[in-house]
């Protein structure tokens, strides 16, 4: 006999976020995991330096995890795929400005090219816990 547990997804979409351009959320929640899709620096143009393009894909970022409830310190996971492995240590740069001391695991992937001519993607798993769940500190010792 096979147990099967139904776990509840609630897409996430920001308010201050372009709408996706295909069949996607801009985040997934369920339980204490948000996995925020790909994001591309929409809100400026594929001609934009690397810089603004970094700077655009990070904000957008913050708004998906704000209109998830979290935020950079519960990020536990980014995967950021980069045209051009010129471009880390400008990447690694305004990354670490947003991200302060909290620093996630990390995967910078160079890539040929992107969607719509872009230089940067950035996909997030960030965990939250809900008001009635122990730290997860608290859960490891409880096991």
């Amino acid at each position: 006999m096979t147990e099967t547990s139904h776990v509840a997804l609630q897409c996430i979409t920001a308010p201050n976020v372009p709408p996706p351009a295909g069949h996607y959320s801009h985040a997934v929640k369920t339980d204490n995991w948000v996995f925020v899709s790909g994001v591309l620096p929409v809100t400026v143009t594929p001609e934009a330096d690397f810089a603004a393009q970094t700077e655009a894909a990070l904000r957008q970022c913050q708004q998906i995890l704000a209109a998830a409830g979290c935020g950079w310190p519960q990020v536990a996971q980014c995967t950021a795929y980069i045209v051009g492995i010129t471009h880390w240590p400008v990447f690694n740069q305004l990354y670490a400005h947003y991200l302060q001391h909290h620093k996630p695991a990390r995967a910078v992937v160079r890539v040929p090219a992107l969607h719509h001519g872009y230089l940067i993607e950035i996909q997030l798993t960030a965990v939250v816990t809900s008001p009635q769940s122990p730290p997860l500190a608290e859960r490891h010792r409880e096991s």
